[in-house]
C-alpha cells in the first residue's frame, strides 16, 4: 500500500509565516510589520507571523552586530559605498562573502528554523535570501528537496544588490520595473517575479482624516502652507541646515506665512538644538520619532527627505511633492531618477538650493499640482494586498518543483501578466484614497 500524504492542517489551525529582517534601517521591519498587518486584514486568524532579526538573534559575531555597523556606515556614505558596490560587482569577493556567511551563520538559521517551523519563509534583507533556501534544502535531505515555500519581498525601489535575487525562490516581490530589470539579470523567471510595488504601513491603506481635523490635532496652521522636512529614523544628514535655510528662504516669499516640521527621528541632539532656535516669520514643529508620518504627509505640500524607498513610495500615495536631499550609495541612488523620471520631484545635496527649489513650487500653484499629480500617477497603494493574496496561495500550494524554478514556465500559477512599460506603471489613486479590497 502506498504512502498517504499527511492530513491537511484544518482551517481554524494557523499557518506559521516566518519573517526574516535584519534593523539595518528601518524599511525591513516596517515592510515585515506592513505585511504582518495585512496578511491578519485579509485573512484574520488564519496566520501566525513572527518577524525575526536573525543575524542579531541567531548569528555569531561579527554578523550580531550588522546593526550598530550600519548605523557607523550610514553616517560614513563612503563606507557603505565601497561595501556595497564591491560585494556587487565583484564576483569573487561576493562568492567568498556567502560563503563565509553561509559557514558562520548556517547553525543559527537552522536553530531558527527547528524552533519555528514556519509553514512559510519570507525575506525582507538581501542577506536572508540564498542562506535561509540552502538551510532549509540541508533540513530536507538535499538541494532541492525543501518543503517549506520561500518568498522574498525587495524592500529597494530604484536599485538593489544582487543578493536580494535567488533564483531558488518560489516567488520574488518587486516594487519597480528597474528591479524587475536586476531580478531577470540575476536569472530569476518571469513566473517567480511579482511586480506590485512596496509594502505600505497601514495608515496609507486607507483616506485620511479631513485636513482641518488633522491640523487641529498636530498643532499645525491650516492657513499655512507646509514643508515636511524629514531625516530618517535616525535623524542623519544635513537636516538642521535645512531648516536653517528653508526658513529663511520662505520667511518672505509666502503672504500667509510657512511652517516647517522637521522630523529628527532618535537625533535627540538636533531635536534640541531646533528647539532653541528662534526663526522669523516661520514657525518651525519639531519633532522626535512620530507614528502619525501619514497625517503629516496629508498636510504637508512639500516633503524634503532622503532617498529612502519606504519614505518615497508612501509619498506618491498622499500624493506629496518629493524634494530628495540625500541617498546611501547603492540602493538608495537609484530612487532619485525614480522620483525625478516620474515627475513628482528633484534631487540637491546642497541646503540653500533645496530651499529654493521648494520656494519655487510653493510660490507657483500650477507647478505644486503638476508634482501632487505625477506623485499620485506613481502610487501603487494596492501593493501590500495583492502581495498578501499571494502569501496566502503560497502557503496552499507549497513551494515549486525544482525543475519549475526560474524555469520561465509554471503551468498551475496565474499567466504571467504583462511587463510595465514605465517604472511608475500602476493603478494611480486620488489624493490620500486608498482602498484594498
Amino acid at each position: 500500500m502506498e504512502d498517504m500524504p499527511p492530513p491537511r492542517p484544518k482551517k481554524s489551525e494557523k499557518k506559521k509565516i516566518l519573517m526574516l529582517i535584519s534593523d539595518t534601517g528601518g524599511g525591513h521591519r516596517a515592510s515585515a510589520q506592513a505585511m504582518e498587518s495585512m496578511l491578519e486584514q485579509v485573512a484574520p486568524g488564519a496566520t501566525d507571523v513572527k518577524i525575526v532579526d536573525v543575524f542579531t538573534h541567531y548569528c555569531p559575531w561579527p554578523y550580531n552586530k550588522f546593526v550598530p555597523g550600519y548605523a557607523v556606515m550610514a553616517k560614513n556614505p563612503w563606507m557603505w559605498k565601497y561595501s556595497w558596490h564591491a560585494s556587487n560587482s565583484i564576483k569573487p569577493w561576493r562568492d567568498f562573502s556567502t560563503w563565509s556567511t553561509y559557514v558562520r551563520c548556517k547553525s543559527g538559521f537552522r536553530r531558527l528554523f527547528e524552533e519555528e517551523k514556519p509553514d512559510l519563509v519570507v525575506s525582507l534583507h538581501p542577506l536572508t535570501n540564498e542562506m535561509a533556501i540552502n538551510v532549509l534544502d540541508t533540513m530536507a535531505g538535499g538541494k532541492g528537496k525543501r518543503t517549506t515555500p520561500f518568498a522574498t519581498i525587495v524592500t529597494d525601489l530604484g536599485a538593489a544588490h544582487r543578493w536580494w535575487f535567488t533564483k531558488h525562490c518560489d516567488a520574488c516581490f518587486i516594487p519597480s520595473t528597474a528591479i524587475r530589470k536586476v531580478a531577470k539579470r540575476c536569472g530569476l523567471g518571469v513566473e517567480q517575479i511579482r511586480q506590485y510595488g512596496l509594502p505600505v504601513r497601514p495608515s496609507f491603506w486607507q483616506a485620511p482624516r479631513s485636513r482641518d481635523e488633522l491640523v487641529n490635532e498636530l498643532g499645525l496652521d491650516a492657513d499655512r502652507k507646509t514643508v515636511l522636512i524629514v531625516g530618517g529614523g535616525d535623524g542623519i544628514g544635513s537636516l538642521g541646515k535645512q531648516v536653517e535655510a528653508m526658513a529663511h528662504e520662505l520667511g518672505t516669499s509666502l503672504p500667509n506665512g510657512a511652517q516647517i516640521v522637521a522630523v529628527c527621528g532618535k537625533n535627540d541632539v538636533l531635536k534640541a538644538e531646533l528647539e532653541a532656535t528662534t526663526f522669523e516669520n516661520v514657525d518651525v514643529q519639531v519633532c522626535g520619532f512620530v507614528k502619525q508620518m501619514s497625517d503629516y504627509m496629508e498636510i504637508a505640500d512639500v516633503m524634503v527627505t532622503k532617498a529612502g524607498p519606504g519614505t518615497i513610495a508612501e509619498a506618491t500615495i498622499r500624493g506629496l511633492p518629493t524634494m530628495l536631499s540625500s541617498f546611501l550609495p547603492g540602493q538608495e541612488y537609484g530612487n532619485i531618477p525614480f522620483v525625478i523620471g516620474s515627475g513628482f520631484g528633484e534631487f540637491s545635496k546642497n541646503p540653500k538650493v533645496i530651499a529654493r527649489t521648494v520656494r519655487s513650487w510653493m510660490v507657483d500653484p500650477e507647478k505644486l499640482e503638476s508634482l501632487s499629480t505625477a506623485a499620485r500617477a506613481a502610487a501603487l497603494p494596492r501593493a501590500t494586498k495583492e502581495i498578501a493574496d499571494d502569501l496566502l496561495s503560497l502557503l496552499e500550494e507549497g513551494p515549486l518543483a525544482p525543475e519549475l524554478r526560474h524555469a520561465g514556465h509554471l503551468a498551475r500559477r496565474r499567466p504571467a501578466e504583462p511587463e510595465p512599460e514605465h517604472e511608475s506603471a500602476g493603478a494611480g489613486v486620488g489624493r490620500g484614497v486608498l482602498a484594498p479590497a
